[in-house]
């Protein structure tokens, strides 16, 4: 399952939605807005803006884990919008029998969500 969307993401909602038949591992890693230091000022909120290209390079980004671990189910959700410190950017969410592919396939979903091309970030500092 492949979501982009401007609403909150709830780690329960998404365990719950992740398919659970036969597995043994279950991983969900959240990537969280950081805030930075810098000679701008301090990270006050990142806007993200998918284009119409976002779910297709989602959906390709699943297939992609799907073939190369063995997992039961994989979800991968990305916010847009204004995204604050300490607020969920991304989510993968990966359910395996094992635990090495259920934790490969997480991070390398992670990976592949940072690199996304059809994903604009602007972040906003503010001043101290």
């Amino acid at each position: 399952m492949e979501i982009c969307t401007s609403l909150s993401i709830d780690p329960g909602e998404v365990y719950d939605m992740l398919s659970k038949q036969g597995v043994g591992s279950v991983i969900l890693h959240f990537a969280i807005v950081k805030p930075l230091e810098s000679p701008d000022g301090t990270t006050g909120y990142i806007d993200y803006a998918a284009n119409e290209e976002t779910k297709f390079e989602l959906r390709t980004i699943a297939a992609a884990l799907s073939n190369e671990y063995n997992l039961e189910d994989v979800i991968l959700i990305r916010r847009t919008g204004r995204v604050e410190p300490g607020e969920i950017i991304s989510l993968v969410a990966a359910s395996s029998p094992n635990s090495q592919d259920a934790f490969a396939a997480c991070k390398q979903g992670l990976a592949r969500l940072k690199k996304m091309r059809t994903i604009v970030k602007d972040e906003v500092f503010a001043y101290m």
